[in-house]
């Protein structure tokens, strides 16, 4: 069997606040701000939670990945999702997105984006679609939190990105750090 490689599924933008993004042929990464013409596009916070407890933080949600596979989940528990439903900027595919440390860097098409944590779900996944919260929030075991909704990043080199792009991952410098809600 020939191995799988990393690769961009397909793209996503909103000019709004809206929780899905519509799909795309391309975005292009701004360095340091995120996908231009996106609402979550800057330097500081844009999510509007965020800009009501403190507008100067930093944005370190700039480009919202999820992995394709994750959509085969939810389908097979009976949650009908597709790519950009469930508001991210790059699906990926054949990349462990989740088990990444804070800090990898991916280069996607032309540009590079740095992971900074994992997404942290809230209600408006439910209000999307009844009972999928607990599908991309459950927790293990020990009762520890899993969160399933992608990861968060920064775009530390800007670029174009396209469906069919590779992907490649550069790991930081141990000690790594597992990813974190942010």
């Amino acid at each position: 069997m020939k191995p799988m490689r990393p690769r961009v599924v397909a793209v996503h933008s909103s000019a709004t606040h809206s929780f899905s993004k519509s799909s795309r042929e391309s975005i292009t990464l701004l360095e340091g701000l995120g996908v231009d013409g996106d609402a979550h596009c800057g330097p500081t916070v844009q999510h509007r939670s965020r800009v009501a407890a403190d507008p100067s933080q930093p944005n370190v949600r700039q480009v919202h990945l999820i992995h394709g596979e994750l959509f085969d989940a939810l389908r097979d528990a009976g949650h009908p999702v597709a790519p950009g439903d469930l508001g991210e900027n790059i699906t990926t595919r054949d990349v462990d997105l989740l088990s990444l440390p804070v800090g990898a860097r991916l280069t996607v098409g032309d540009a590079v984006v740095t992971i900074t944590g994992l997404r942290n779900p809230c209600q408006q996944i439910n209000d999307f679609q009844p009972g999928l919260l607990k599908e991309v929030v459950t927790t293990d075991d020990d009762g520890h939190v899993i969160r399933l909704a992608g990861v968060m990043g920064i775009a530390s080199r800007g670029g174009e990105v396209v469906a069919g792009d590779a992907i490649s991952v550069d790991l930081p410098p141990l000690p790594h750090f597992p990813l974190t809600r942010v």
